[in-house]
């Protein structure tokens, strides 16, 4: 890869790490989410981060949960994204003050609500029919 070829991903990096809004979510394609329903949203390393966070903290069938972060990871690995020896035990990693302020944004909103479903019902499947490049 040239340096114009690695100037212009490192811009693309930055500009996707930005916070995004509901339009920008909206604009992003159906194979950036890893969940149904435009759930889990990777579109950069910081997501990745969160979409494992939101994982770790939800209570879908193990089956579910093993889709998810398969999708997770190999979008991460796509990405370039590194990750500690502790996240990879752990399906859950501590939030930073910029991952907090991502979960709490427009982008994470769908998949907060699948998290919240799947506390209130321990062991919930999705249906993966309709998202998620495997």
């Amino acid at each position: 890869m040239g340096l114009k070829e690695s100037i212009n991903k490192l811009n693309k990096a930055v500009e996707q790490s930005k916070k995004l809004t509901t339009k920008d979510r909206k604009a992003l394609k159906s194979g950036t989410f890893c969940g149904p329903g435009r759930s889990f949203p990777v579109p950069d390393c910081k997501h990745v981060a969160v979409a494992k966070a939101y994982l770790g903290r939800s209570k879908f069938s193990a089956s579910t949960k093993q889709k998810i972060a398969a999708c997770i990871n190999r979008k991460a690995k796509a990405l370039g994204c590194t990750s500690s020896k502790k996240d990879k035990k752990n399906a859950s990693i501590e939030f930073s003050d910029m991952n907090m302020k991502l979960a709490e944004s427009d982008i994470f909103e769908s998949t907060k609500e699948l998290v919240e479903q799947s506390i209130e019902n321990e062991g919930m499947e999705l249906d993966f029919t309709s998202c998620c490049d495997e």
